[in-house]
């Protein structure tokens, strides 16, 4: 299944995708690395793209918050 990327305005991430079904935030940073977030509630993915500073809540939101791996 591929999972939809939407291109960002960021300093540091290039695009974001949500996987409805199993609740993952895909996060593909300037740098080339993908990273998954598991467990992310639409919500919560709905507040990231629609943040003013996408890094910012990625940040505040995200780390130490849900799981996460490098996927690439």
């Amino acid at each position: 299944m591929s999972i939809e990327m939407i291109p960002v305005s960021s300093s540091n991430i290039q695009a974001i995708g949500y996987d409805e079904d199993n609740e993952i935030v895909h996060v593909q940073f300037l740098n080339n690395t993908e990273y998954i977030y598991k467990g992310v509630p639409r919500p919560i993915f709905e507040g990231l793209i629609n943040s003013p500073s996408i890094g910012s809540f990625l940040h505040r939101n995200f780390k130490n918050v849900y799981p996460y791996e490098r996927v690439s």
